[in-house]
Parts: structure tokens; sequence; C-alpha cells
């Protein structure tokens, strides 16, 4: 690898066709020269034999030539003692050791949690700067991407967004890095968030007009979702964003509350 490119580290335990979508978009955009990047690992809980699924998703890696690192969480926690809630989170902090033991030679500049399915702890943290997505605008609803429409649409809200937040052992509450937002209102959403507010006489009717609302207010943050990983990227390979300290900073080294790329997302979206 070369010295001056910037190295990305992948976490990801490789459960369904969008683990591979995404890697194949990220891996894509670097192909293009989009990004001075490199992959300089693909980490995954899962290890070969525990998935199809994930085994689908290592032999695209390995197609890559990108060095693949596993170790399977189920695995370690029935070697050391089963049940980590038993014994006070111990094998869970074990684990994140044993991982960091096994990356260690690998220099990373930042990493991703693409589709990682496990809390990782402090020490973890401490050792990387490490990014997640989250299908929310900074300062909206916590939790998965359900929970987080649900209550757009309890509380009657105008926009979303999705953003990249910075990991730290506090679930969703890390530094927000970047965003991008996008409205819930106009004439695609109008009509079905006056259904909700209109048929509290007909609850099938209102509840028809939510069920639609839910779906358009998913569509819109999903295809956001991979545009945004990817000019998240961009702007740390091309130093626009840095983190330093536990802190997210411009170019400057000013504090920034989230770089905000909506008005880069809409342009990919219409091209």
């Amino acid at each position: 690898m070369a010295e001056n490119v910037y190295r990305i580290g992948w976490f990801s335990t490789g459960r369904d066709e969008a683990a591979g979508a995404l890697l194949e978009a990220i891996k894509g955009s670097i192909d293009r020269g989009e990004m001075e990047t490199e992959m300089a690992f693909v980490f995954s809980n899962r290890e070969p034999g525990e998935s199809e699924c994930s085994d689908r998703f290592f032999d695209l890696v390995r197609g890559y030539n990108i060095p693949l690192v596993t170790l399977s969480y189920r695995r370690f926690l029935g070697e050391h003692g089963g049940d980590a809630g038993a014994n006070g989170g111990r094998s869970r902090e074990e684990y994140d050791r044993a991982v960091i033991e096994r990356l260690w030679h690998f220099r990373v500049d930042i990493c991703v949690l693409a589709g990682y399915m496990l809390i990782v702890g402090e020490e973890m943290c401490r050792r990387y700067n490490m990014l997640n997505l989250h299908p929310a605008a900074p300062g909206g609803p916590k939790g998965t991407w359900q929970e987080v429409i649900r209550q757009l649409i309890r509380n009657r809200a105008q926009e979303s967004g999705v953003m990249m937040h910075l990991v730290t052992p506090e679930l969703d509450r890390g530094p927000v890095v970047t965003y991008a937002l996008f409205p819930i209102r106009g004439s695609e959403f109008d009509r079905y968030w006056a259904e909700i507010n209109g048929y509290h006489d007909d609850e099938s009717r209102a509840r028809d007009g939510e069920n639609v609302l839910f779906g358009l207010i998913r569509e819109h943050g999903l295809k956001r979702e991979f545009p945004l990983i990817i000019a998240t990227l961009q702007a740390f390979s091309q130093g626009r964003v840095k983190i330093e300290r536990g802190r997210v900073t411009d170019y400057r080294g000013y504090p920034l509350d989230g770089y905000d790329l909506t008005d880069d997302i809409n342009r990919k979206l219409a091209g």
C-alpha cells in the first residue's frame, strides 16, 4: 500500500446482500478514482461456514484482494464461558481485545461499521476512530430505522435525514460527523399525512395512509445511505473533515457540529 493513501478499516458481519452491495459501491468509487483511499482490511464477527450469506460476502472480499480477518463472536463466547451477560460483560471485553490483537499490524485512518451486528466497547473505541450510519437527522430519533420512522410520524416531523456519527460506547450518541437531510412534507407526502390526520373516524384508512407514509420515508432515507457513506469517506480522504482527539473538525481544525452533505447527496441523486 502507498504511504500517502488514506486507509479504511471495514467492520461487517456480512449478514445480508446489502453488506456486499455497500462494499461493491465503496470499491467501485475507489476504482473510479473518486477518493484517494485503500481498504486496509475487512473484519467480520463471523467465520467461514457460519452463514451462507456471510460466506458469499467473504468470497467478495477475497475477490477484491482485501485482507480478510474473522473471529466468530458466537464461538468465542462458547470458548470463554458462554453467556456474556452471566459474567458481567467480561467476555465481550475479551472479544474486543482479541479483535484488536488480530488487527494490530494494520495501519488505518478511519474505520467504518457497515452492518456490523455488535456493539463495540470502550477499548475498541479508544483504539480506532469508528464511524457508524444512523437513519435519522442530527438531533433526531434514536433506535432502529423502524423506531425512527414511527417516532417521526408520531411527532408529525417536517424532515428527516441520515447521518454518520463517531462511535462511542453509548449507542447512537457519538458526535455527528456528516449528514444529509430531506423533507418529509410536500406533494409526495402530504396526501398521506392528510389521511393520518383527517380520518380519525376511519381507522383503516388512517392506518393505510400511515403505512404508505412509513414506506415513503424509508425509501427516501435508504437511497441516501450509500451516497452519504461514500461522500463521507471522500471528505475524509480529501482532508475536508477530520477527527482530532474525539472531536470532529474541518480542514483548519475548527470544531464542526456535523458536516452538511445534503447538497452533495441531492446532486448525486439527481444525476
